[in-house]
């Protein structure tokens, strides 16, 4: 007899286990309620009932999120097309491009890259609607008429791009991927040895009590002699605060001198740095003012002047501030230290702090390279090395270091870098401080960032031309000639954004049309993502914008590369020094104490005016003689070979569609878009 597998009669069994439950009432009406379990029955029919609305209400959710997620997305590509129209057709609210697009070889080669690229997608196009791309085998036709030339042209256009164009540009794209190996795996070592250094807490230490002296008398003759040097430049919006928060340093007044070194040509300007440095004179801090009449050299020519002058012999140590920067009280308490007991230090460099980083996206971008460039590339250099490139501020060298490294040299637009290049060559040795942070504000304007990055990655490559004999014939041991040739330089410098702009912008694309050689999906997809991975763990609140700062790293390789080409090369381009334009954003914090000062800064300015006079500075006068001049609107710019790029990015992803190549299709199309956004400037500051 077979089991019978009924359950209905044990399911529907009636068992009373339920514990009966008194419940009080507050209806005087019911004074007591007697509850008892459900019938099993209905509980099961209640809770199925209750499981499917769940899943009802589970699946309703993931729906809106989904659709407002597309929402979102169809929002911001109705954005990006508006823009379109409105910065790219009809030329609304944007300037004339700084570029010389008729003089760029670079330029010139991205378009017609385009244009055969169009050419080449009409040409597939066409072969995919006949047929013939999908034949296994091509054949030469054995018919004549138009069709059959087309199709012989096709034949003939395959044959050479696989046996003639194929085999060079993988073996281009081979050796961009070794490259490209070879700089992962860099990156990985000094992640690891950023993890090194936090695990067993590796920091520099130096006693803090050795500037105290033992003179009861004179307590502060224990201080060694400090310089305080601060070059700026038409540096309206933050002269101000950065002029006060040094001024405010925690150090005998008798024993620092602060240098105002203003190559400001603006007489507005000049007449109110004038001002604060007297305001400050007037209080007992002894600082003094200094401006060239020719501006020469650029910065490098403004701190070799400054460190002419006769008074200079009696200081022992110098520390630089970049006009936007705001020392904290003690920074001086916690550098000047470490030197006291390493007689060989030349150099301690302080880490920078951003407080616009949360400003718009492209702060938020930079704050994770310079995160990743402080946190890791400094601190492990100086721990491991005992060098690192000068940031060119927020820094303290010794003098005796500078002098005989050669001092100031106005050969490059990198003069912190060259420095510290020639004081490693005669031994001399870094200290960075990971803790000791100093305030400053980063770009806001995808130009004034563009132009930066353009001075940061031609100077090395000047640089590189000047030196290299120099380090070939040093006496330093052949490790640290080695580093300095293949890592600092040649790696960091010179093979990352070639690999970068050559890889992923020129290769890429190509392979889309020449499909005989190919990308594995690895490189474009995985190892970026792992070393971006990395790049963003010194800045654990970005990592939401980890995508678009691979992306957008890959869109900067052709400012980069650009770059690159014109410092290796000598062009004219590696001779540009544009000031880097600040906001006055860093300075808010400290100006909410003087809203009232501000409300009544006229009356306060013509004060200025009548105190200075009185002291005998004669240029403020000349201030009200000025009349007042119109105003330069903003605009944002469109940066063509972005632009150019991004229709070639997107023209490779269509293709790729005939391939039916998922990944690279995605990673073109956004790639194109992030290309886009950047050749729009649509990224950063928005001032049209």
């Amino acid at each position: 007899m077979a089991p019978n597998f009924d359950f209905r009669d044990w399911w529907t069994k009636e068992t009373h286990k339920g514990t009966p439950v008194v419940v009080k009432m507050e209806n005087p009406n019911w004074s007591m309620l007697e509850l008892e379990s459900p019938n099993p029955a209905f509980a099961a029919e209640k809770d199925r009932g209750k499981n499917a609305k769940q899943m009802t209400w589970v699946l309703m959710l993931k729906a809106h999120h989904a659709a407002g997620c597309v929402a979102w997305m169809a929002n911001g590509m109705w954005s990006l097309l508006a823009a379109i129209k409105k910065r790219l057709i009809f030329q609304q609210g944007v300037a004339n491009s700084s570029e010389k697009p008729h003089k760029g070889k670079l330029y010139k080669f991205i378009r017609g890259f385009l244009m055969f690229a169009l050419f080449l997608l009409c040409v597939e196009v066409a072969a995919y609607m006949m047929g013939w791309h999908f034949s296994p085998h091509l054949h030469m036709p054995t018919t004549n008429g138009l069709q059959s030339l087309l199709h012989f042209c096709y034949v003939s256009w395959v044959s050479f791009r696989a046996y003639y164009i194929a085999p060079p540009l993988q073996f281009l794209a081979d050796s961009c991927i070794i490259l490209f190996l070879i700089q992962s795996a860099d990156r990985i070592i000094l992640c690891l040895g950023c993890f090194w250094i936090k695990y067993k807490k590796i920091k520099p230490q130096a006693d803090m009590q050795s500037l105290e002296s033992g003179d009861l008398e004179q307590p502060g003759n224990g201080y060694p002699m400090v310089l305080v040097q601060m070059p700026m430049c038409n540096e309206r919006e933050v002269y101000e605060q950065s002029i006060s928060a040094v001024c405010q340093l925690d150090w005998p007044r008798h024993r620092m001198l602060v240098q105002v070194l203003d190559d400001s040509d603006d007489l507005d300007i000049q007449s109110l740095i004038k001002a604060e440095v007297l305001k400050w004179h007037q209080k007992g801090i002894n600082i003094i003012y200094r401006h060239r009449v020719v501006r020469t050299g650029y910065k490098a020519g403004n701190l070799k002047s400054a460190m002419s002058c006769e008074y200079v012999k009696d200081y022992e140590f110098v520390a630089i501030f970049d006009a936007d920067f705001q020392p904290k009280a003690d920074f001086l308490k916690r550098t000047i230290p470490h030197f006291k007991e390493n007689p060989q230090l030349a150099l301690v460099q302080a880490r920078w702090t951003f407080i616009n980083r949360d400003e718009n996206l492209l702060t938020r971008l930079q704050n994770i390279n310079l995160a990743f460039h402080f946190e890791v590339e400094q601190q492990v250099n100086g721990v491991f090395l005992n060098f690192f490139g000068f940031n060119g501020t927020a820094g303290v060298w010794k003098i005796k270091a500078l002098e005989e490294s050669g001092g100031w040299l106005e050969r490059t637009t990198v003069e912190d870098m060259d420095i510290a290049v020639r004081a490693h060559l005669l031994g001399w040795k870094f200290i960075f401080l990971n803790d000791v942070q100093c305030l400053c504000e980063l770009p806001e304007s995808y130009e004034a960032y563009r132009k930066q990055q353009h001075r940061w990655h031609s100077g090395p490559m000047q640089l590189f031309r000047l030196c290299f004999m120099d380090i070939l014939h040093s006496k330093i041991p052949w490790w640290k000639k080695a580093n300095l040739i293949f890592l600092f330089f040649l790696l960091r410098k010179l093979i990352l954004p070639f690999y970068s702009f050559t890889l992923f912008c020129i290769i890429l694309p190509m392979t889309m049309f020449v499909p005989e050689s190919h990308l594995p999906v690895w490189v474009i997809c995985y190892i970026p993502a792992t070393m971006s991975f990395l790049n963003v763990l010194p800045a654990p609140k970005s990592f939401p914008f980890l995508v678009p700062y691979l992306l957008f790293e890959n869109t900067m390789s052709v400012t980069k590369f650009n770059a690159m080409i014109s410092g290796l090369f000598q062009l004219g381009s590696a001779y540009e020094w544009v000031v880097t334009k600040k906001s006055g954003r860093a300075s808010e914090a400290d100006l909410l104490a003087f809203a009232e000062k501000e409300a009544q800064s006229s009356s306060q300015l013509s004060r200025h005016h009548r105190v200075a006079s009185e002291s005998g500075i004669e240029a403020l006068s000349k201030l009200q003689e000025q009349q007042p001049k119109p105003v330069k609107k903003k605009a944002n710019r469109l940066y063509r070979k972005e632009l150019t790029l991004a229709f070639l990015l997107l023209i490779a992803a269509a293709r790729s569609l005939l391939s039916a190549q998922g990944v690279h299709f995605y990673f073109l199309l956004f790639q194109g878009i992030s290309f886009l956004v950047i050749g729009l400037d649509l990224i950063g500051e928005q001032v049209s």
